[in-house]
């Protein structure tokens, strides 16, 4: 029998182990040279290394529990407490106790009791009833408490992320899925006027099967016309499914969507980082910083993904031989980045590029701003030496190009003249919303929470570059992509919503380096770095406890103005079918379920949809201003509904108690008669002055 010889003993007394910064940076090195493909210099041998103290295992690493003894005393047979008798029974319980305390149990445990909590909250939400602050004082405690477990159940769920990347994956997909599908779950309404239209749009195409871009039509509907690819789309999903309409899944786009766009983060993420920590973090931020309200089922959400998908392949893909330099060096990079991609030839890019030929293709087809800010991204990337890659370039402004003066020619020319006025308008070009400022606690308490979340990711984002400039530096087009957008304010308001779409466009990068500021890099031994871990524990929960504080206000602080019931919508339709083809609509502002019913038959006007100090003119004598902006001879009707009211104070068009004021107005004037009253909204008919 050969016997073991022990280990030797170093100045502690015990074994010496390898720490933890140890043996992650010797997995992280195998892997960086084998993605690098670069033959390595042998290295100098180490410096003995000072003795560390003792540390905790990991979650991943535990050692295995020990046995109990088996009991002793003389006894054998059966009676024992190891026997098969009635002691058997007795390790139910340890084993229970044991399964319960392994990190798959620890990381369960949150998911399902969050589970429980939104499923009994769920159908306690009185979305029926919605008052000025929206959903907010709607939701029962205990949806906010499943959002509340559910953060601290990711958090626990980073301590693992390397070796168990699933579990965080399944709480960015459980978070997302709680904030966005009580909408689809509960609303027996398509939510969001906006994509009311949409559903106008999609069931228009069904009908005539085709599409006018020639067409004029009122309200600027002849842009859709003009850009029909998101919409042929999804009138193939509607026949795909055999429904009716695309509003039997309208609702839930913001679901699917930010699912699809998950995969798509984490490949853009994993290109500049090995932590997995960092990439999840990412992620959940980018999740909690997404309130603008663009990924329902509207063109921008889809060709947003799409531009995600474009930006994926470049930085991948996409990478120069020999501009990497210094970056393939391990030690030039900071503990948490990944080595740069390996190069590609000149014949790999040109099919690269005509693989994504059909992607920019259809984001031409289908949005108007998408692809500028896919140039603007493009053209920024071509400023590192890295991505320099013109022909891409020169392929997507040639194929945004031929676009715009092909199909989209009217509308382009159109938004060419407005160029002339809007350009260097800072000011005007950044400022939200089309008209004043909101009026009421809860859009108050809206407008304040968009700008505590800008000012709060921008300052996570800008800390962590000028923080961690190593980190930047391997991730520069991160930082470029951020940034490329920001020239746009010097361009044009993009109706109101330019400052919207800069930020939206900008959140990929700017998530990322928010979680590194948060989530400190693994590897550094200095008393600085311990410092960071021990406040990033703390900092990383009430951070993301306070995004979702941020959020919540700001996707659902005006769902008055998202939510009609399904008489508002009734009575809207009716009035359309009753009135001839060719009649004028009045309304207050088109942000109301099926205001843009049947379009392609009726004109609209949508009158407080101007300058604040117009629309104070116009509550002097409301009848007499709308009267004499109708058309003689023209069937004209006033519609006005309770989700105009909330928009029309909510966005600023008129101030509190405005709305009461205009329509009590036109119901006693003699120039308009009351067709059809009731506690879903008023339609009046115009009745033209008669001479004799």
């Amino acid at each position: 029998m050969q016997h073991q010889v022990p280990a030797p003993v170093t100045g502690s007394g015990a074994p010496s182990q390898p720490s933890t910064t140890d043996r992650e940076g010797e997995e992280r090195e195998p892997r960086t040279s084998q993605e690098s493909q670069e033959p390595r210099e042998p290295r100098e041998p180490r410096e003995p290394r000072e003795p560390q103290e003792p540390r905790e295992p990991q979650e991943s690493q535990e050692a295995p529990a020990p046995k109990e003894p088996a009991a002793t005393g003389g006894e054998t047979g059966t009676g024992t407490e190891t026997g098969t008798g009635r002691g058997s029974g007795a390790g139910i319980p340890a084993r229970l106790s044991a399964a319960l305390r392994t990190p798959d149990a620890l990381n369960l445990l949150p998911l399902l009791l969050a589970a429980a909590l939104w499923a009994w909250a769920l159908p306690r939400i009185d979305f029926r009833n919605i008052a000025e602050f929206g959903l907010l004082d709607r939701f029962p405690l205990t949806f906010y408490a499943s959002l509340a477990v559910l953060t601290g159940g990711f958090v626990l769920t980073l301590r693992r992320a390397g070796t168990a990347p699933l579990w965080p994956a399944t709480y960015c997909a459980a978070m997302l899925f709680a904030l966005k599908a009580p909408p689809a779950i509960l609303y027996d309404n398509v939510r969001y006027a906006w994509a009311s239209k949409h559903d106008a749009i999609i069931s228009r195409l069904l009908d005539q099967g085709t599409v006018h871009p020639g067409a004029e039509l009122s309200g600027g509907m002849s842009a859709y016309d003009q850009w029909p690819g998101f919409f042929s789309l999804d009138a193939a999903l509607v026949r795909a499914f055999g429904v009716d309409a695309a509003a039997s899944f309208i609702n839930w786009a913001p679901v699917a969507l930010g699912l699809l766009t998950v995969p798509v983060l984490i490949l853009v993420y994993r290109t500049f980082s090995d932590d997995w920590r960092l990439v999840w973090t990412g992620v959940w931020i980018f999740q909690l910083a997404n309130w603008v309200g663009q990924d329902y089922l509207s063109p921008q959400g889809f060709s947003y993904l799409l531009y995600l998908t474009v930006f994926a392949v470049v930085v991948r893909h996409f990478v120069l031989p020999g501009s990497a330099g210094p970056l393939r060096d391990r030690g030039a990079l900071d503990p948490a980045a990944a080595a740069v991609p390996p190069p590609t030839t000149t014949r790999q890019r040109a099919i690269a590029v005509l693989i994504l030929l059909p992607v920019i293709a259809t984001i031409n087809a289908s949005h108007q701003l998408t692809p500028v800010m896919l140039c603007a991204t493009l053209f920024a990337l071509c400023l590192t030496r890295r991505y320099r890659n013109i022909g891409l370039l020169v392929t997507s402004g040639l194929v945004m190009l031929a676009w715009n003066l092909t199909m989209g020619r009217e509308l382009f020319l159109e938004t060419l003249g407005t160029l002339r006025e809007k350009a260097g308008d800072l000011l005007a070009n950044s400022r939200p919303g089309f008209a004043g400022d909101p009026t009421g606690p809860g859009p108050e308490l809206v407008g304040s929470a968009n700008i505590l979340m800008v000012l709060s990711l921008g300052g996570l984002a800008v800390a962590a570059v000028l923080l961690r400039r190593r980190l930047a530096r391997s991730a520069l087009p991160l930082v470029l992509a951020a940034a490329a957008p920001l020239p746009a304010f010097a361009v044009n308001d993009y109706g109101g919503e330019m400052v919207f779409r800069v930020y939206l466009f900008g959140l990929p990068g700017s998530a990322f380096f928010a979680a590194a500021a948060l989530v400190p890099a693994v590897g550094a031994a200095s008393r600085a770095a311990a410092t960071a871990r021990r406040v990033a524990a703390v900092a990383l929960p009430v951070t993301l406890i306070a995004m979702l504080a941020g959020f919540l206000p700001s996707y659902y602080g005006k769902e008055g103005m998202h939510y009609a019931s399904p008489g508002e919508t009734a009575l809207t339709r009716r009035a359309f079918d009753r009135a001839p083809e060719g009649s004028l609509f009045l309304a207050a502002t088109g942000a109301f379920p099926d205001a843009y019913y049947r379009y392609d038959r009726y004109e609209r006007w949508f009158f407080t949809e101007q300058e604040v100090d117009e629309n104070l003119r116009m509550l002097r004598d409301p009848a007499s201003y709308l009267a004499g902006g109708i058309p003689e001879g023209k069937p004209a009707y006033v519609l006005l509904t309770p989700t105009q009211g909330e928009a029309v104070i909510g966005e600023g068009y008129l101030p509190a108690g405005g709305f009461d004021r205009l329509r009590d107005a036109l119901k006693r004037s003699p120039l308009f008669e009351v067709v059809e009253e009731s506690e879903y909204g008023l339609v009046l008919r115009h009745r033209p002055a008669t001479t004799g």
